[in-house]
């Protein structure tokens, strides 16, 4: 919002500062890595003073968790807008399938969500930004298909369902083909169907 002589108000510079962050990092990130991106390329990028950045993030690390929650807070809303249109469990897990692998054929998201964000940050933190960014949707889904409570072998079973995905979010990033891996999904929760009484 600007006042009557035209200026953005603080709160508009800030944000618009902090976006220029996210997305001069994201581009270096995934152009260059996580260890080959300094801070200089990151502010000269965003076109923002070295105190800028530091206004906002404390370190490099931090900006790029931000980027990385940025990447998964989309891949979850992709998915939670595709499931919710669904008429059955199964129908559900089927659309958030494709709409996971649509998110994640994004440039470079496959490697900020799947590879470098878990070499910096460790596997712990992912799984931390996973569950707050909409993880548990493929849980709930899960447990919707059995008609069983999200409990410790439904957790299981969405963790090694998870690493499959995954998987051929990687593989669809290095070339292969999308829709053979949309397909081979759906055959994996259609056999996981045929033990489920919810169907």
């Amino acid at each position: 919002m600007q006042d009557k002589s035209g200026r953005r108000s603080n709160r508009e510079r800030t944000e618009e500062t902090r976006a220029a962050l996210l997305a001069a990092g994201r581009g270096l990130f995934v152009e260059q890595g996580y260890a080959g991106t300094g801070t200089p390329e990151i502010v000269k990028a965003a076109n923002v003073t070295r105190g800028a950045l530091y206004h906002h993030f404390r370190d490099k690390e931090d900006l790029f968790r931000a980027v990385v929650e940025q990447e998964a807070k989309t891949v979850s809303a992709e998915i939670e807008r595709s499931a919710n249109r669904a008429k059955s469990p199964l129908a559900a897990l089927k659309e958030g399938s494709k709409a996971y692998f649509d998110a994640m054929a994004a440039p470079g998201r496959a490697r900020l969500l799947l590879l470098d964000g878990p070499a910096v940050l460790g596997p712990e933190e992912m799984s931390c930004i996973d569950r707050e960014t909409g993880g548990g949707s493929l849980l709930d889904g899960l447990a919707a298909l059995f008609g069983e409570a999200a409990d410790g072998k439904m957790e299981a079973l969405a963790d090694m369902l998870s690493a499959a995905f995954d998987r051929g979010a990687l593989a669809i990033a290095h070339g292969r083909s999308l829709s053979d891996y949309e397909t081979a999904m759906n055959r994996l929760l259609d056999a996981l169907a045929g033990t489920s009484p919810r169907a």
